[in-house]
């Protein structure tokens, strides 16, 4: 193996110690992530809220980091996993609930803001029987791995009741927000179409 070359104070420092400067850093900055160099744990905590909030039916008082988007209050904090976390950010619609009856993708909601609100989960969409979307959903194979389908289905009633289902291009319209990667998509408008309908 070569000698290094030593540093030149006239041209500064070579590649190698460039090079290990950096890993040395990205070191740190790895160790960092575990806390190494956390500030004090009272200093860095974000301010806590109570949130009362009606899920299912079910009136709750949770108190939770201001940051907690309702999806994560569901999910981590009351165990209501049904609703899934896919893109995070909105744009696939795994997540959508109904939240004082419109639909909405409670990943982009933060917990705090709905304060007495009431929200419907898939959970709790049915009761005990099928919800007739459902049940929809089963008659016309409407889902294969099954991920996105909860979200589906919340999405389908919230087009069902806010009378978007005049046609079938009306229904891919307003639920065109709701991605399937299985490529359910004709089988989830008939579905759609039956309950809204009785087809």
């Amino acid at each position: 193996m070569d000698e290094p070359i030593p540093d030149d104070p006239r041209r500064g420092p070579n590649r190698r110690t460039v090079i290990a400067a950096a890993a040395v850093a990205g070191g740190v900055l790895a160790v960092d992530g575990a806390g190494l160099f956390a500030p004090a744990a009272d200093a860095g905590t974000a301010p806590g809220s109570a949130v009362t909030v009606t899920i299912n039916g079910r009136r709750s008082t949770v108190t939770v980091d201001n940051r907690t988007s309702l999806l994560d209050l569901l999910r981590e904090h009351l165990g209501l996993t049904g609703t899934k976390k896919g893109c995070n950010a909105g744009a696939c619609g795994a997540c959508t609930v109904l939240v004082d009856g419109r639909r909405v993708n409670s990943c982009l909601i933060l917990a705090v803001r709905l304060d007495g609100a009431e929200v419907t989960t898939i959970e709790g969409l049915g009761g005990d029987a099928l919800h007739p979307l459902q049940q929809a959903f089963i008659d016309h194979d409407a889902f294969q791995c099954g991920f996105c389908t909860p979200g589906q289905i919340m999405s389908g009633v919230g087009c069902i009741r806010e009378g978007h289902t005049g046609s079938a291009a009306e229904i891919r319209e307003w639920m065109s927000g709701n991605i399937c990667r299985c490529g359910c998509y004709v089988n989830i408008v008939s579905a759609v179409e039956q309950a809204a309908h009785g087809k």
